[in-house]
């Protein structure tokens, strides 16, 4: 069972993870899972969790992990964008084609102040990538 268990685990939360390293206990057919640490992705904190130190492998293993899991999220990130590019599209028809008049007075004022807001700030942030943000 050793073999098909990774060194270690990496419990996601918010702002990052709790890391356990994980020991099978072949007797008893059992994982025992002991928190050696909290990192945090945003700040690249690590803390040794219970007083312990970290080894050098501790520490390539959690380095790694926060590489791999920023790119997962970056990666999220602009899919969630993509897929609000087809949601706006959706509304679009919608708004066009089957919403009622009551449908569209409960919406339309917040959806173009969240448009008005988003469009402000990518002509911006168009407007200072062209001028070579100055």
């Amino acid at each position: 069972m050793r073999g098909e268990l990774p060194e270690y685990y990496f419990r996601v939360r918010d702002n990052g993870a709790f890391v356990f390293r994980i020991d099978p206990d072949a007797r008893n057919l059992r994982v025992e899972m002991d928190q050696i640490a909290v990192v945090n992705i945003r700040n690249g904190d690590v803390k040794p969790h219970g007083g312990r130190s970290l080894s050098d492998a501790d520490m390539s293993a959690i380095k790694a992990w926060m590489d791999e899991r920023r790119s997962l999220l970056a990666r999220r990130d602009i899919d969630d964008i993509h897929r609000t590019v087809d949601h706006l599209n959706q509304t679009a028809h919608w708004a066009q084609s089957k919403a009622s008049d009551g449908d569209l007075e409960e919406v339309t004022d917040r959806l173009l102040l969240a448009m008005h807001d988003l469009r402000s700030v990518l002509v911006r942030k168009k407007a200072d990538r062209q001028s070579g943000g100055d």
